[in-house]
């Protein structure tokens, strides 16, 4: 009788065993956002696509912006300053900045950026009414 219990007992504890372990796996199996250097973002209909990206922080990151409507478009990738520096215009051209793109209708183009740090930024066409029509786009550094 205390043998079959103790079997009884035993069992019990492998199954529940069994079962926190199937918990983990799936827990650390849940998707995520792959991290990647070399993303490519179409702009199609006045929107991004994607509009969310996950980059790493540190490294160099090819970031291939093709524009597939027949007007131009713009890709800023800032913090809340720099965005609202495009909204207000007082940052009206875009020299060679690698995080200021101008991509004119029906064409690609390719920058190379390097974040410094982790967190997330905003990528947003900042001409008139673009914003509005939802040309916001969201990177995660990590």
């Amino acid at each position: 009788m205390l043998r079959t219990r103790a079997r009884l007992f035993l069992g019990a504890g492998l199954v529940a065993l069994v079962l926190v372990a199937g918990a983990a796996v799936v827990a650390l199996a849940r998707p995520t956002q792959p991290v990647t250097t070399a993303v490519t973002i179409e702009i199609h209909y006045s929107h991004f696509n994607p509009s969310e990206i996950a980059v790493p922080v540190g490294v160099p990151v090819t970031i291939t912006l093709r524009n597939d409507d027949p007007i131009d478009h713009e890709w800023i990738i800032g913090d809340d300053a720099v965005q609202q520096k495009h909204r207000t215009g007082t940052e009206l051209l875009h020299p060679s900045i690698p995080t200021e793109v101008v991509i004119a209708a029906l064409s690609t183009r390719t920058t190379v950026v390097t974040f410094a740090q982790a967190g997330q930024l905003k990528y947003i066409c900042h001409l008139p009414g673009h914003e509005a029509y939802g040309m916001v786009g969201v990177a995660t550094i990590r």
